[in-house]
């Protein structure tokens, strides 16, 4: 089949089966998508399920519907409403984004994916991927799903990662110049929903009959990948320092901001040293030392990160009256509150440590 066969098959599948999402407009639909609205979704969907994605698209939808609503909004609240995505630097550059966007692009979005790419948070699958959906640019969108589908159509036997420049360049080969928003869209329906890691369903799939993979029989072995390198391994400690709130008694846990860059940026967390690559910011173990001592909780605290796993230890200490600690810039947060506090999900499991020892102890 022609590459120009290929699309309109394609997209007549598309018409027939585009999944409904909040940020689409419907198939062969004249009228564009908010731009907003595409970024927004563009944004969330980065390493992350469409599933897990729509209520949180939808509360932000709610609580700033225009990008000069998310522009104004603080930081903290995004970080906050963001918690439970995980990779929380695109929390930042979205309001980063929203705020160049709104003050300095007069609220309007860049119309191609090379001028889109300039700002806050966009790579060059985003920058593509909004180009297309919200400004029919015919630009090439290439991610996860499409790298598979590619990789499967033509059989590439060059394993990933050193396949994505041959991969892009044959996707590119099959972006029609028509209906580039709807066709970007497909090719990731297609790999998301029929081309998928294991047991495609390649009897639905449209382009069965061109794909090389499926000829040979050996779908589930493309794209072919190289060994995977073991992660290293970071070690850290936390520390869990109750007392009563300074202002109402109640029970209280001191909690510090986050570096504004860097890992877990600006959010709130327990203070911690030894695993981020901060410990130049102060000597936390110093400072809290002297307050302690410290009870080790066990087990101690394993998450894992994109590019190492961390096992980090948890100290405790409960102290009959809140102290300055003026070297350390955090606050006493209400355990009865701790939910709210819009915590990391490495720091929900260090807290929820700190809170089985504090209960034990009580």
């Amino acid at each position: 089949m022609s590459r120009e066969g290929l699309a309109e098959a394609l997209l007549d599948h598309y018409d027939r089966q585009a999944r409904s999402l909040p940020w689409r407009s419907p198939p062969g639909s004249r009228a564009r998508p908010d731009p907003y609205g595409v970024w927004l979704s563009e944004v969330m969907l980065q390493q992350t399920t469409v599933a897990a994605v729509i209520p949180y698209y939808l509360d932000f939808l709610a609580r700033w519907p225009t990008v000069f609503d998310l522009a104004r909004a603080p930081v903290e609240d995004v970080l906050a409403a963001w918690e439970g995505l995980g990779y929380y630097a695109r929390a930042r550059n979205l309001h980063k984004c929203a705020r160049v966007v709104a003050e300095e692009l007069g609220g309007r979005f860049p119309e191609t994916a090379a001028k889109l790419a300039e700002l806050p948070g966009i790579g060059p699958y985003t920058a593509a991927a909004i180009a297309a959906i919200a400004f029919d640019e015919p630009a090439t969108v290439v991610d996860g799903n499409v790298e598979r589908v590619i990789a499967r159509i033509f059989a590439v036997e060059t394993p990933l990662p050193a396949a994505k420049p041959e991969l892009r360049r044959r996707a590119a080969e099959l972006t029609p110049a028509f209906r580039p928003g709807d066709y970007a869209q497909a090719i990731m329906d297609l790999g998301a929903t029929i081309c998928t890691p294991r047991r495609p369903k390649c009897l639905l799939c449209p382009w069965s009959r061109s794909c090389a993979a499926h000829a040979r029989g050996d779908e589930e072995s493309f794209p072919r990948r190289a060994a995977p390198a073991d992660k290293p391994r970071r070690d850290g400690v936390a520390w869990w320092l109750e007392a009563p709130h300074p202002e109402t008694g109640a029970p209280a846990v001191l909690l510090v901001r986050r570096p504004p860059t860097g890992l877990l940026g600006g959010m709130r967390a327990l203070p911690s040293q030894g695993w981020d690559g901060n410990d130049g910011a102060g000597d936390m173990a110093g400072v809290l030392s002297a307050l302690g001592p410290f009870a080790p909780v066990e087990p101690e605290v394993r998450h894992v990160f994109t590019h190492f796993s961390l096992h980090l230890r948890v100290l405790a200490a409960r102290l009959a009256a809140p102290p300055a600690v003026p070297a350390i810039d955090g606050e006493w947060w209400p355990l009865r509150e701790l939910g709210d506090a819009g915590l990391p999900s490495l720091m929900q499991k260090a807290a929820r440590a700190g809170l089985t020892w504090s209960r034990a102890l009580s």
